[in-house]
């Protein structure tokens, strides 16, 4: 994603609108098997406590950032079988969840940096993504 387009999602009042504006329509593009499609969550360039976020720690949601908008579902994601017992766990398109960045494959999306991933890769689902922080 350029930098400008980041600092944009950095700086939206909407991320999650923004990232499926920007990502654009999917119906024609199936997922294969029991993959899924994440948006990344780009965290706000002002903190709660309104320190302004450096450019580098910005950029750096792209490659560090453990929460995505899930766009897409392959047609096996989140079904039981003899490896995956998921429980009912099934996280839908428009929801925040929670994964390890290095068990997702990286790509863009008409501009929008997202990762696929494999369903059992997806911890949690939350309602809002900036609860997950990785501050000292």
């Amino acid at each position: 994603m350029s930098t400008a387009a980041l600092y944009a999602l950095s700086q939206s009042s909407d991320v999650k609108k923004d990232i499926i504006e920007k990502v654009g329509d999917l119906s024609g593009a199936p997922l294969a098997g029991a993959r899924v499609l994440l948006g990344i969550y780009i965290a706000p360039e002002k903190t709660k406590g309104g320190i302004i976020r450096p450019n580098a720690n910005v950029k750096e949601d792209v490659y560090q950032g453990t929460v995505g908008l899930v766009l897409k579902k392959g047609p096996l994601a989140f079904k039981d079988d003899a490896a995956n017992q998921f429980g009912g766990f099934n996280p839908k398109e428009g929801e925040w969840v929670v994964y390890n960045a290095g068990d997702a494959k990286r790509v863009q999306i008409n501009g929008v940096d997202c990762r696929y991933i494999d369903d059992a890769l997806i911890h949690q689902v939350i309602p809002d993504p900036g609860m997950i922080t990785h501050r000292t």
